[in-house]
Order: structure tokens, then sequence, then C-alpha cells
């Protein structure tokens, strides 16, 4: 059986190969390290000891003298092993919470070694269950379209070479050569819902309908083409209605409702790093206010919809700067950077810039925001240039006693330079 091609690694002599010691894993690590010994790759082994089971180390040890033994007959064959000793969240399934965790461990140890690519066993079978299974869960064409053969995420290629392969071939391979491997007695386990397909269902499945484990695969690969589509046009969508103030929710209301859920639906993955629940969905595009999503939250304000990290706790003491100069000063206590450009208008005077105060919010600054108008109190000016409340809490700039620069309104009117002055403007870039 032929393992497909793979793009240029970190590393192009070494490929790792996640193998549990299951037949599915065992093999994907022989084949590939039988094509290896011909290429001159080596093959790096990662098995994770889970600790669920009472069998795990057993399991170790089968792992241990099979790679050893695949060595000693001339396979370039090496194994790296790690053991989680986390447990899973009070509302998080052991399943969830093992799959989690192995595919950290798996990144982990394949960029420690110095290789991008990493090999898992899943095949067509697999690729059916989960389709059946996100179906059953009521998910939409992300859920539908199941794994992909392959994807970069964080660095590192993680390509599935037998996906389209039948369960029976990769039987067929372990006969062939013999080869053993282990039973974990968790898959007879009914509290797994995977499990309850296998068990119960599938058999009388492919008995009614033979053909169901390649079509329910091809179905997979047909959602993964429709989430493909759906990603494309909300990248442009997103092009037009995202900018540095938020996304526009007036803007994507204009869109019909599909279109507009799609482009929803991508800019809180882009912005949280995961996907959002349809209630949170349906809420975003009803609702005003302020609502908790990827360990941060979402807020509505003035049409804008922005996606803060959370708070981490009291701001930096107040401390004298000094951006008499041109250029970047990095801030990395608050999380930004001071920017100074040269300007013919609207800025101070470079002796301004000297000795400069930089504290926090403390109540009872007061700011202009026009030469012709008056000075408010800070809240005021907030209010009336309608910056959302939690972007107020950047840095304010004084020079002496007088309020210099406020972040989201910038330099009070009141210290600008004369006409004809040498100038300089300040803005403050907050941490993407």
């Amino acid at each position: 059986m032929a393992v497909s091609a793979t793009p240029r690694t970190a590393d192009p002599c070494l490929v790792a190969v996640a193998y549990s010691g299951g037949r599915d894993s065992t093999a994907l690590l022989h084949a590939v390290a039988v094509q290896a010994q011909q290429a001159g790759v080596e093959v790096l082994a990662l098995h994770i000891h889970h600790g669920l089971s009472t069998h795990a180390d057993d399991w170790l040890v089968h792992c241990e003298l099979q790679c050893a033994a695949w060595a000693l007959q001339g396979l370039p064959v090496r194994l790296q092993t790690r053991r989680l000793n986390g447990r899973p969240a009070a509302a998080q399934s052991i399943e969830a919470w093992a799959r989690d965790a192995r595919y950290a461990a798996l990144a982990e140890m394949a960029q420690a070694a110095g290789t991008d690519l990493l090999l898992l066993a899943h095949h067509q079978r697999d690729q059916a269950e989960t389709l059946l299974l996100q179906a059953l869960r009521g998910a939409g064409v992300a859920g539908l379209a199941g794994m992909p053969a392959c994807a970069w995420r964080e660095g590192l290629y993680w390509a599935r070479p037998w996906l389209a392969q039948p369960r029976e071939a990769i039987e067929a391979y372990i006969a062939q050569h013999q080869l053993q491997y282990i039973e974990d007695d968790s898959n007879a386990d009914p509290r797994f819902a995977r499990n309850r397909l296998r068990l119960a269902v599938w058999p009388a499945l492919s008995a009614a309908f033979p053909q169901a484990e390649a079509s329910l695969a091809q179905a997979a690969g047909w959602a993964q083409e429709a989430l493909a589509l759906q990603l494309e046009i909300a990248q442009g969508d997103l092009l037009q209605l995202n900018d540095d103030a938020g996304l526009d929710m007036v803007g994507l209301q204009a869109l019909s409702p599909a279109r507009a859920s799609n482009a929803l639906r991508a800019w809180l993955r882009k912005e949280g790093g995961q996907a959002a629940p349809a209630s949170l969905i349906q809420r975003l595009q009803q609702e005003q206010g302020s609502w908790p999503f990827a360990g941060g939250f979402l807020k509505l304000y003035r049409g804008r919809l922005n996606w803060l990290a959370a708070d981490e706790g009291p701001k930096p003491p107040s401390r004298v700067v000094n951006l008499g100069f041109t250029g970047r000063h990095p801030q990395p206590e608050w999380g930004g950077v001071w920017e100074v450009e040269s300007v013919t208008r609207g800025g101070v005077a470079m002796a301004r810039l000297q000795d400069l105060t930089l504290r926090a919010r403390q109540g009872g600054e007061r700011f202009q925001r026009a030469p012709a108008s008056t000075a408010r109190s800070l809240k005021k000016a907030y209010q009336e240039a309608g910056v959302p409340a939690w972007l107020r809490d950047g840095p304010l700039l004084f020079a002496g006693p007088d309020l210099l620069f406020a972040a989201g309104l910038g330099l009070d009117a009141r210290l600008l330079a004369a006409p004809g002055e040498a100038q300089f403007v300040l803005r403050w870039l907050a941490a993407s």
C-alpha cells in the first residue's frame, strides 16, 4: 500500500508518525518505515501515554519492543513517548480531552524533533464515522467536512495518507506482513459515541447499504469543497466589513442571512481561534451587549463588533518616557508601541515629547478634542467621539501637569504646535 507524496519538510530526512500501537497506526508506521528505508529517511514514531487505561503501561512496552525489533531489521524507526498528566475539565468529555491533549503533545514532539510533517493513520471508515457523528450532533458544513487529508496548522503539516483507503485494505496489509498490534479495550466501551456507532449501528448500516463507507466519505469530500467555498466568500466579505474599528454589523446585516452568518462565523474563528456555537451567532445578529467567547469577550458598540482578550490585571505603574525622535517606541508592559511621525500641521513641538509621564486613567482628567472646542472631562470626550468603553483603557501621556495624549482620542488640541513650527504627531498602536 503506497503512502502519498508529502511536501518539503523542515528536515526532509525526518518524518513523524503518530503511533498508538493499534492496528491502523501499526500498519501506517510499518509502511512508512519500509519506504523510508529505500529513500534514506528516518521515521520518528510518536506514542502518547494517556494514563486512562490500566493497560497503558503494557501498550507502551509493546510499542518499545516493536520499534526496537523493526530497527534491528534495518528499518529506520525510533520511538519517542510522552506521558499526559492532566485530566478532563468538569464540563469536558474524556474523548475530547484525550484528543486535544494528544494532538497538542504530538505537535510539540514533532516540532521539537525538527520535522514539520506528521502522518496520521485515519482511513475511509474513520471519515465516514466522523461525518455520521457530526450529522447526529446537528453540525454544519464545517463538521460534516470531517477530517482533511492534509492541512498546515501552526507550522506543522498534518497528513492522513490513507484517508481514501477502506479499512479492509489496512487489515489486508496487517495480514500480509504478519504485524502484531494491540487492541484497546476502551473500543468496546459503549459510553463513547463512536463506539456505539461502530458496535450497534455500523454493522446494520453496511449490511443494508454496502457502499455506505465510501459514499459517506465522498459526502465528506463534497462538504470540504463547500466549506472551502464558504471561506473564500467570507474572506471577500470581511475585506469590506472588517477594519481596525471592528466588524461592521450594519454592513453585515445588509447581506443575505446565510452570507451574513457565514462571514460572522469566519470572523469569530479568526478573532477567537475557535468555532462559535450557533446560539452565539444568532444572539450577535439580534442583540446588543457583551458576550464571553474564546477566553475573552465580544463587545458590540455603535454597530461595531470587537473581540477582546480577558483583562489580565492592574495597569502598569506611572513612569517617565522620552519620545523625542521619530520612529517606534515599544511599550511591552502596555502591550503596544508609540509611533512618532513628522507632520506639517496638527502635531506638537518636539520639546513637548521629552520627559513625558505615562500612566493609566485616574479620574478627573480633561481633554480638548479640537482647537475651537471646549475642554471636557475625559469620559465625556470619549463619549462624544464614540470610543467604545473597552478601548478607553489605553495609556495617557502628560507633559508636566497637562494631558498631551489619550489613547483612542489622540493629541489634546491645547498643546498643538503653532503654524510653521516643526511638529510631530503621536499614535498609539496596541498589539493585535
